[in-house]
């Protein structure tokens, strides 16, 4: 990933099922942004959450499982689906909760050292591409339509998007260990509220745009489509966040907005 400053980013993503082995790993993973590392030009940062199960949701086109859906259990076909606001109606905690934020991200600074906390409510999605088994008419639809445009939302979050509540933005594509790409991509998003995150989705242009081009590829490919998606998404309380950065400038992360009046 490019970052808004035009940096390389590589970015690890770990997912934890035992908490015991996440306090061993969280034990030493401080230093990976100790200090000591700083070097001119080169930045380092870790982003966890832990989120509890009815703060979680997420959904596949596919039985071939990424991120979350790696550790856990299909559970079969769903209703609340194919309508907005139905990735609210799948999260446990938003049957008797509306999920509202409170507080604001703080930033604390120690030289090249930040760290930001302190957002009740704060939403993270990650949605994902994979188009590595089409072929022909197919691959060409989603790479000349669906991807540019689906692209051209993914920088306007990324460059834009914070005065409708996209804190950050990352549009990722996925390398296998020897750095070669791989036919996967995901946008990874921080946004102020879940609320913001739906009405981006319902009705701003740029992702009217990408649904567009979504629902044209396929009502013309039908059943015999092989693209995959996936979501998933989180909405984290303020003391199920740790964010660390070391030698990275203000727009990385959630360094990008760092105070917003409490809601």
């Amino acid at each position: 990933y490019t970052d808004e400053a035009g940096y390389e980013t590589i970015i690890n993503i770990l997912y934890w099922t035992d908490s015991d082995a996440h306090q061993r790993w969280s034990a030493n993973i401080s230093d990976w942004t100790a200090p000591e590392r700083y070097t001119p030009d080169v930045g380092f940062f870790t982003e966890i959450i832990t989120p509890t199960v009815d703060r979680f949701e997420t959904l596949f086109s596919s039985d071939r499982m990424e991120g979350i859906g790696a550790v856990g259990q299909l559970s079969g076909e769903i209703r609340e689906h194919a309508y907005w606001g139905g990735a609210r109606d799948r999260f446990p905690l938003a049957q008797v909760d509306p999920m509202h934020p409170h507080g604001q991200l703080e930033v604390s600074a120690d030289g090249h050292l930040v760290r930001v906390s302190g957002q009740d409510n704060l939403c993270l999605i990650r949605s994902g591409q994979d188009w590595s088994e089409t072929a022909d008419d197919e691959r060409g639809m989603y790479l000349d339509d669906v991807e540019p445009t689906l692209h051209a939302g993914m920088d306007f979050l990324r460059d834009d998007g914070l005065p409708i509540g996209c804190v950050a933005n990352r549009y990722l594509q996925i390398v296998d260990d020897d750095g070669r790409a791989q036919e996967k991509t995901f946008g990874m998003s921080w946004w102020h509220s879940l609320q913001d995150l739906e009405t981006w989705s319902e009705s701003h242009p740029t992702h009217l745009a990408i649904f567009r081009a979504a629902m044209k590829y396929l009502s013309t490919m039908g059943p015999a489509a092989k693209l995959r998606l996936y979501h998933e998404v989180t909405v984290v309380q303020a003391a199920q966040q740790q964010f660390t950065y070391l030698g990275c400038h203000d727009r990385t992360g959630l360094l990008r907005q760092t105070q917003r009046p409490t809601a």
